[in-house]
């Protein structure tokens, strides 16, 4: 069905003589966008998964997660296609922030909501710009210490004046991220930018729900992480998305709450995919 919108897009630019629709390849780069994130969620929640069930060493956060899995230079080149349709979804993130893409307004929650957008954006850009420089050094594919790019990140941050206090910040944002996330698997308008078929509709939004609520979970941990490094002016305590999984697998019944957190991880990344197809994108023309 994506196959055939595409075409008949092509169609449309060929029959107006080559001229470009803007917030038609918008759209489509925003598609790409949701689409790539789709596959990074379900690689870090099947590695997670996995690592619960003693079938993987331990899990991940988004970039080891996705060169697990990647060998070869086909693995490379899944990389790049990854790191180009984030940089697509970072683009869209923009359009939402900055020229209001999901008609939000202007009020005040609204600008709290964009505001998140924003930041979504520059931390998907991020991820990008980070895997783009992973096919740099091939021999370190699958072998990257995230923990410790953490570590580092929190420690340069603590070093500027009052850089403890930006980390907590840091910190609680990510728990409000997280807090978010869990409070959509009770929204009634969840998946209200579907158009997808109303006889799937329902069982698609519950995919989505599932998927936000064990997101939720899991930046709940990160942000504990984070504020308690802040807090004791100790980089060490600093975690990524995979050291946050691994901390919850340390608590009581942790081995099942991971493959429980690592199914919704992967349910997260499947309704990325689904919105890859079905969401409502009405990207405005920036010209």
């Amino acid at each position: 069905m994506a196959a055939k919108g595409l075409t008949r897009s092509l169609k449309r630019l060929a029959r107006a003589g080559g001229k470009v629709d803007t917030p038609e390849v918008l759209e489509w780069v925003s598609r790409a966008g949701y689409g790539a994130r789709g596959f990074v969620y379900l690689s870090i929640g099947l590695l997670a998964a996995l690592a619960a069930v003693e079938l993987a060493r331990t899990p991940a956060g988004a970039r080891g997660a996705v060169t697990a899995f990647a060998e070869g230079w086909l693995g490379q080149l899944w990389i790049a296609g990854l790191a180009a349709g984030l940089i697509g979804f970072s683009v869209w993130r923009g359009l939402q922030a900055v020229l209001d893409a999901d008609r939000q307004g202007t009020e005040p929650m609204a600008l709290v909501s964009r505001a998140g957008q924003a930041i979504s954006g520059l931390m998907y850009g991020g991820l990008a710009w980070s895997l783009l420089e992973l096919l740099d050094e091939l021999e370190d594919i699958g072998e990257a210490d995230e923990n410790q790019d953490a570590r580092q990140m929190a420690a340069e941050v603590m070093a500027i004046p009052f850089g403890h206090w930006l980390l907590i910040g840091v910190g609680l944002f990510v728990v409000a991220v997280g807090i978010a996330g869990i409070v959509q698997l009770f929204r009634p308008k969840f998946g209200e930018k579907l158009s997808c078929p109303a006889r799937s509709h329902r069982w698609l939004c519950w995919v989505g729900r599932i998927g936000y609520g064990a997101r939720g979970v899991a930046f709940l941990a990160l942000g504990y992480t984070l504020v308690r490094a802040g807090w004791d002016f100790s980089s060490s305590e600093a975690r990524n998305m995979g050291g946050a999984l691994q901390a919850l697998e340390a608590q009581p019944f942790g081995s099942p709450l991971l493959f429980l957190t690592g199914v919704g991880l992967a349910a997260f990344g499947a309704f990325a995919l689904i919105e890859a197809r079905w969401r409502r994108i009405n990207a405005p023309d920036p010209l």
